[in-house]
């Protein structure tokens, strides 16, 4: 039987995976703004943009996987997630804000490990 923390723990877990696929779909599919790709060294950064021009992802790929730091935008250019790539794989420390709220997701092998929410003090910072 699972405790109490295991099941917040799956839900959270299934919540932030729910966002980044539609964040990753939606970011994706539902742009008028071609995607701008630029070589940089031995990798390929990678800009999507919203409809409305504003970036709504930038990263980097390796060898055709996502590598390295990601960061995502709305479509005010607020940032709403970054964290880290290696090999295509989530690694180490998210984070995800959400209004007020900080959520630090840790990845080991793909998988959450642990969440931690925390109020934001500052503002949400701007993509400017």
């Amino acid at each position: 039987m699972l405790s109490a923390g295991c099941k917040l723990k799956d839900i959270v877990m299934k919540k932030l995976i729910l966002i980044l696929v539609m964040a990753f779909t939606f970011g994706a599919i539902a742009q008028d703004v071609e995607p701008k790709f630029e070589k940089e060294g031995n990798k390929v950064k990678a800009t999507y943009f919203h409809a409305n021009g504003e970036i709504a992802q930038q990263g980097y790929f390796l060898d055709e996987k996502l590598e390295g730091k990601w960061k995502m935008f709305n479509e005010k250019g607020d940032k709403i997630a970054m964290g880290n790539y290696t090999k295509g794989a989530k690694t180490g420390t998210w984070l995800f804000w959400e209004g007020e709220d900080v959520k630090k997701v840790n990845f080991s092998n793909n998988r959450i490990a642990a969440v931690t929410n925390t109020k934001n003090a500052s503002s949400v910072v701007k993509n400017k």
